[in-house]
């Protein structure tokens, strides 16, 4: 695994511990000798991230949209900083040159981007893995909301395994170095929730 994707927020959120735990994200990364792709800003949890990075001893690229060079402040100092023209791009860019998918706290980005990259998975666009850092329980009414899918047959219970969930960064990355992607038989599956009787 050469380089992992971390979504996070342009904010640093409302707690001290989401700042502490990008550092930790970022120290564990550089120990493994895993580089950092991300958004390529300077604030917020994605400049709390790169830094530790970078004073680490670690590789990162930032993948930034022109439209957002100014707003979320495009750090400088990193190993190489890629502008693309788009959002679309720079989703496109980040899944084309990494191995995983992290997703810190955030807010409505980070939602869609660690979303888009899950239904990627899904669809086999990807076979690589996918988790949040439950920094502080931060995630945990989605978690609680993925779980109602799943039981409303909505998600398969093969897709809600793949998601990976942690509140340490070790234990979050030693599930991204045994990672298997599952294997879904689409019809067996369709046949299956046919035999199940409606509430």
């Amino acid at each position: 695994m050469k380089r992992i994707s971390v979504f996070c927020g342009s904010s640093p959120g409302a707690q001290a511990a989401f700042s502490y735990a990008a550092h930790q994200l970022g120290e564990e990364l550089v120990k493994r000798g895993i580089g950092l792709v991300y958004g390529g800003g300077r604030v917020g949890l994605m400049g709390e991230i790169s830094t530790a990075v970078i004073q680490a001893g670690g590789n990162v690229i930032g993948v930034i949209p022109e439209g957002l060079v100014r707003k979320e402040v495009a750090a400088v100092e990193l190993t190489d900083l890629e502008v693309v023209p788009s959002m679309h791009e720079r989703k496109a860019r980040m899944v084309e040159i990494s191995d995983g998918f992290i997703a810190l706290p955030g807010g409505l980005g980070t939602f869609e981007e660690i979303f888009e990259v899950l239904t990627w998975a899904q669809l086999g666009i990807h076979n690589h893995p996918c988790g949040f850092f439950n920094v502080n329980n931060y995630y945990d009414n989605l978690i609680t909301f993925l779980d109602h899918a799943q039981d409303e047959q909505f998600i398969k219970d093969e897709h809600r395994q793949m998601i990976i969930i942690e509140e340490h960064p070790g234990r979050l990355l030693d599930r991204f170095l045994s990672y298997s992607p599952p294997i879904v038989d689409k019809a067996a599956w369709a046949k299956e929730l046919a035999k199940k009787p409606k509430r």
